[in-house]
C-alpha cells in the first residue's frame, strides 16, 4: 500500500488555506534530497511558510514536495522528499499534523550535508507579490509590512 502522507499533507494544507490559517511546513533538513536554504535550519530542522502568498509553484506530489520561495529576497527553489516531511501545521494554533517517520519511511537515508537551494532566475518581465517566505526555528513571528503589488506598465 502507498504512503499516506502526501495524502494527508494535501489534505491538512487545503484545510487551513480554507480556513485562512497560514501553513507551515516542518522539514528534517537531514533527510536525503532535500533542497533548502541551509542558513536557515536549526538543529536539523526547518519551519517553512507554504502559503499561497508565501510561495510560488507549490507542488504536493507522492514523492515530495516543491516550490519557489524567497529568503532574504532571493528566489529559491526548495524541494524535500515526502519522507522528510515531518509536519504541517497552523502558525496561528498550531493545529495540523505531525508525522512519526518509524514505519512508511524506515528505509530513507539520512545525510550529514544538506543540500543548498539554487537561487531562481526572476522572471523581470511580470510584476509579483512579495513573496518573502517565513522561516522559523520554534516561535515564528508575524512578517513586518504588508506585501505589495507594483504596476508595470
Amino acid at each position: 500500500m502507498t504512503p499516506s502522507r502526501p495524502y494527508l499533507v494535501r489534505a491538512i494544507y487545503e484545510w487551513l488555506v480554507d480556513n485562512n490559517a497560514t501553513p507551515y511546513l516542518l522539514v528534517d533538513a537531514t533527510q536525503a534530497n532535500v533542497r533548502v536554504p541551509t542558513q536557515h535550519v536549526k538543529d536539523g530542522k526547518i519551519v517553512l511558510n507554504i502559503a499561497p502568498h508565501a510561495v510560488k509553484d507549490l507542488f504536493i506530489r507522492n514523492e515530495g514536495i516543491s516550490f519557489s520561495a524567497r529568503f532574504g529576497g532571493v528566489p529559491m527553489m526548495v524541494s524535500a522528499p515526502m519522507a522528510a516531511v515531518a509536519a504541517i501545521y497552523a502558525r496561528e494554533n498550531g493545529q495540523g499534523m505531525f508525522f512519526d517517520n518509524a514505519e512508511e519511511y524506515a528505509n530513507v537515508e539520512k545525510v550529514e550535508n544538506v543540500t543548498v537551494a539554487e537561487p531562481v532566475k526572476p522572471n523581470l518581465s511580470v510584476a509579483t507579490e512579495n513573496t518573502d517566505s517565513e522561516v522559523s526555528s520554534e516561535n515564528p513571528e508575524r512578517p513586518k509590512g504588508r506585501p505589495t503589488l507594483s504596476v508595470v506598465k
